[in-house]
């Protein structure tokens, strides 16, 4: 009988912690429907729909790169310009040229133009004019004598000499660093040759390409803004300046804009072009 209680007893136990244990996972099981709930995207603001940002690689350059040439073939006497880079200021003198020719042709065309001078009065004391009163001779007597005389051809010729005396001296044409020298103290300078270039580093351009179809984007006069390899950290304000008119066969077209000097700015730099831009929102 005993037996019999206690099986009874062990049972009900058993029941009620059974029942206890379901409601607990009922409460701990959360309600599912049969629809997901979805959150409404929420509408994207007018200045987010029409910015854009993008990066492009291009390469600073200079928008003048100038020849300095000899317009006279002489030997070189004096090369203020030694090594790639220096800078040089406009004006500045760069070289000079041997000018021992050219001062004795000068003194033989001064000695010719004297000897021609002398015949230009033979021929109009010849005609009857007084030597202190050569000028009351009528202009074109004048004239024919100073043709006759040799006169007009030498003072020509005298004044080219004097015109290459200063071409001995030459100076930058602009102010800029100094590159692909090509001659040298005590060298021989021709003309049409030039002694070397200067890169104008006060004028710098920025040159890159996009595909055809990104064009819009780039509106004339926009403010882009650069950075170089060697100082990534630093952004520099371009201004674009123009267009290719022409797509290549790449489908790429090529753009250009302007850039401030700076320090830190040189041609042939590795450049990275940022375009941030807000189209005007339609009223």
């Amino acid at each position: 009988m005993n037996k019999h209680i206690r099986f009874l007893l062990f049972a009900m136990v058993f029941m009620l912690l059974t029942a206890c244990q379901s409601k607990s996972d009922v409460a701990s099981v959360p309600q599912q429907n049969d629809t997901t709930a979805v959150q409404p995207a929420q509408a994207p603001s007018q200045k987010e729909v029409q910015s854009y940002s993008t990066a492009i690689k291009g390469k600073i350059e200079t928008m003048r790169k100038v020849p300095v040439y000899s317009r006279i073939a002489e030997q070189i006497v004096m090369f203020a310009v030694e090594n790639p880079g220096e800078y040089v200021k406009k004006g500045q003198v760069v070289a000079r040229l041997s000018d021992v020719a050219l001062r004795n042709k000068i003194a033989h065309a001064r000695a010719r133009l004297e000897k021609a001078e002398f015949q230009y009065q033979a021929i109009l004391m010849g005609q009857g004019y007084k030597h202190d009163n050569l000028d009351a001779a009528p202009e074109k007597v004048k004239q024919m004598a100073r043709i006759n005389s040799g006169y007009n051809e030498v003072k020509a010729e005298l004044n080219v000499l004097e015109s290459e005396l200063a071409y001995c001296t030459i100076t930058a044409p602009v102010s800029g660093a100094v590159m692909d020298i090509s001659n040298t103290l005590y060298g021989a300078a021709q003309p049409g040759e030039p002694l070397f270039y200067i890169v104008d580093t006060d004028h710098l351009k920025v040159s890159f390409e996009v595909l055809e179809n990104e064009v819009p984007r780039y509106d004339n006069g926009a403010i882009l803004s650069v950075s170089t390899v060697a100082f990534p950290s630093e952004h520099y304000p371009a201004t674009i300046s123009g267009f290719t008119p022409v797509v290549d066969d790449n489908g790429m077209v090529h753009i250009e804009a302007t850039l401030k000097p700076h320090p830190h700015l040189a041609p042939g730099m590795t450049a990275f072009i940022t375009v941030e831009k807000i189209p005007p929102s339609n009223p």
